[in-house]
Parts: C-alpha cells; sequence; structure tokens
C-alpha cells in the first residue's frame, strides 16, 4: 500500500520547467512536449488530502487515454505517447483558462445551488420542479475558470467572451466540442450500464487547432450513476448508486469538512484509504469493460523514470 506516487522529482533529459498541480506533476520538455504524471494524490473541495490512494493515479491515466482515443475522430488530442501506467506525454498547448463543465443531470455543486434557490447558474436559466439526480432537459454547460491558485469560479459565457477570456469564435467551438464528447461518453457509458452525470473538459491550442487536453471522463472529471434502478430510485426519492469522487465528498461532508477556513481534514485511516482505492479500481472495470491489470512488482518512482526517459528518446 505504500507503493504510490505522492509526488515526483524527476529531471528529465531536455526538461525546461515543472509544475505540481494538486494531483499531476507536469514537466516542459523543451518547446514541444509534456510529460503528466498521473499522482496517486486526491483532492476535493480544492484541497490534496494528506494521503496518496494507491493505484488512483493508474486509473485516471489509463481511463483518460481510453477515452482520448476513442474520442480522436470529434477533435485532435494532445496525447504522443502512454509510456507507462502513471504517464501521458503529449503536445504542449496554450490552454484556454476555462473548464468546460457540463452536466445532463441535476447533481453535485448544480444540485446544491438549486436546493439552495439558486434558479441561474453560469447564466443558464434552470426550471423549477426539479428534484436531486433528474435529468435535464437538454444538457447544459456551465463554465469555470481554471484558477492557477485556489478555487475555480462559475463564470457565464457572456462573462468569458466579455472579459477576453475565450474569443467569441474559439468559444462557441469549445462549445460544440462539449456537446459533441458529451454524447460520445454518453454512449460509452451506456453500453457498460452507466450513466454519465457531468463531465469537465479541458482545451488547448497549437499553431491555430484546437485539441482537447488534459483527461476526460475519469472519475475525478466525470460523475457516473449505475443505470439499473436509477428510475426506482427518482420515483422513491432515494439516493441514487453511483461511481465517481461524490463518495469522497459526501465522506468529508460528513465528518466536517468542506475547504473552509478553520476546518480540519478528518483522519484518513487505512481504512479509508482502502475503500477509496477500490472504488476507483471499481470504476476502472465498469467504464472500460475490462479488468484492472495491478502494475510490475518494484518501485513505482523508478518504473515510471526509466519508462518515460525511453519515450522521450523515441520522440526525439
Amino acid at each position: 500500500m505504500n507503493n504510490t506516487i505522492k509526488e515526483t522529482n524527476f529531471n528529465f533529459k531536455g526538461q525546461t520547467a515543472f509544475y505540481r498541480g494538486k494531483v499531476r506533476d507536469v514537466y516542459s520538455i523543451g518547446s514541444d512536449y509534456l510529460v503528466m504524471v498521473a499522482s496517486d494524490r486526491i483532492s476535493a473541495f480544492d484541497v490534496v488530502l494528506p494521503k496518496p490512494i494507491p493505484f488512483k493515479g493508474q486509473v485516471l491515466n489509463q481511463i483518460a487515454s481510453k477515452f482520448l482515443s476513442a474520442t480522436a475522430d470529434i477533435l485532435p488530442n494532445w496525447v504522443a505517447s502512454v509510456p507507462d501506467p502513471n504517464v501521458t506525454i503529449g503536445k504542449k498547448c496554450e490552454p484556454f483558462k476555462v473548464e468546460m463543465v457540463i452536466r445532463g443531470y441535476v447533481s453535485g455543486h448544480l444540485w446544491r445551488t438549486y436546493r439552495d434557490g439558486g434558479r441561474v447558474l453560469c447564466g443558464v436559466e434552470l426550471p423549477e420542479g426539479l428534484k436531486e439526480n433528474d435529468k435535464l432537459p437538454t444538457p447544459i454547460i456551465t463554465p469555470s475558470t481554471k484558477a492557477d491558485v485556489g478555487h475555480d469560479e462559475d463564470i457565464s459565457r457572456a462573462d468569458i467572451i466579455a472579459r477576453g477570456i475565450v474569443s467569441e469564435e474559439d468559444y462557441s467551438q469549445l462549445e460544440k466540442f462539449a456537446h459533441a464528447l458529451y454524447q460520445r461518453g454518453t454512449e460509452i457509458a451506456a453500453e457498460r450500464g452507466l450513466i454519465l452525470v457531468d463531465t469537465k473538459y479541458e482545451f488547448g491550442k497549437k499553431d491555430g487547432q484546437i485539441y482537447l487536453i488534459d483527461e476526460i471522463h475519469t472519475p475525478d472529471s466525470s460523475r457516473y450513476f449505475y443505470a439499473e434502478g436509477y428510475a426506482e430510485r427518482q420515483e422513491k426519492g432515494e439516493p441514487q448508486k453511483q461511481l465517481s469522487k461524490e463518495f469522497v465528498r459526501q465522506w468529508l461532508i460528513e465528518n466536517g469538512f468542506q475547504g473552509k477556513e478553520g476546518q480540519k481534514v478528518p483522519e484518513m485511516t487505512e481504512e479509508i484509504v482502502k475503500s477509496i482505492s477500490e472504488r476507483y479500481i471499481e470504476l476502472y472495470e465498469h467504464i472500460t469493460g475490462e479488468k484492472f491489470h495491478y502494475p510490475e512488482e518494484g518501485h513505482v518512482l523508478d518504473r515510471v523514470e526509466k519508462n518515460v526517459a525511453k519515450a522521450l528518446e523515441e520522440l526525439n
């Protein structure tokens, strides 16, 4: 359980910069490539929790790799190579400073806003009479700013364009891509007996071309319900059975933590860490339809460093 990636401190050939995000360690190689290492860190309410989750990084990286490949006909993506279960190497793009959050159901942040009386989210008007986890008439896009530090913030389409964060032409294109990607993700999830409830996409630009970047359709960026029994649970007003990171948020909320000042992260016992790891592996197997393969023996950081070095040599 201790052979996890909490952080990395590699020095690759041609490395020009390093950035540590909430979950990923990102290495710039020259002006062309990024090496993105999916660590086993876990964040909730924009706070990185104190203990890493075994195999979480592998789950995220391999699900993202599968879905990026399955959506490459919709738009090009940044991936150049996936040399290791925890690593993607890709083209360096200039990221758009917004996350395109798309929602098909009244869940999570949307439900909390609605429950508290909000009827507009990110400039999108919501009808009366909705219950938690109801399906929306059509999927809606509720973008958020991509904060370098601190919390991402809800923002409307009008504000994004008015503030010059994204041009109107590019933003219209991002909306079309987000809807097409969500539709594809919904179809793939349905084949696996799942409902893709909501998700987020990130995009970048290189040489005038828009690329899909980062991860897609993972439990960190998405929420899934089990399709079987969904209608009955809604009818009875029961909670939906879901596969997402929401169960981590719920555990934190129940233990008095929502990332607010003065609040303390509850103790992450071995049992909690193990149960989170098992939920991530469960989602991997459900959404991909494949058995999760545990990595070979040996220290994970040595393996990652060796595989990335070899891949960079081949790319250059």
